[in-house]
């Protein structure tokens, strides 16, 4: 991959930890990806809206994290939403390996590095 991607990763903030993992797998030597995130790490007390689509309008393409916890994420349904509008290419991908939950209109994937490495080298 000649230049790093920019990706956002819309998740819920209970699967914070699985955001980590997956930033940390990138910095790996051996993985086969890089990227630069663009997740939201803190919640934005006003305007995030606004702050939120501006970071999406700059990434090449969307991670969405899927877990039980997404289905009471207002916050990742907006981020989700906000991709399809920016018509940016989505990969939602499973955050736990004993969890498959679904969203409706996003069709998940097992976590692994071939799948965000595909995605990603196809931005």
């Amino acid at each position: 991959m000649a230049d790093k991607k920019i990706i956002f990763i819309a998740f819920a903030i209970e699967d914070e930890r699985q955001r980590d993992f997956l930033k940390g797998q990138s910095t790996l030597g051996h993985c086969p990806f890089e990227y630069i995130d663009l997740s939201v790490k803190e919640a934005y007390v006003t305007d995030w809206k606004e702050k939120v689509r501006t970071r999406i309008k700059k990434s090449h393409g969307v991670i969405v994290l899927v877990s039980k916890n997404s289905k009471d994420s207002s916050g990742q349904a907006w981020e989700i939403q906000c991709a399809k509008e920016e018509r940016k290419q989505i990969l939602a991908i499973w955050a736990y390996a004993n969890d498959r939950t679904t969203i409706p209109g996003l069709s998940a994937k097992v976590w692994s590095w071939e799948t965000i490495g595909n995605f990603i080298d196809n931005l």
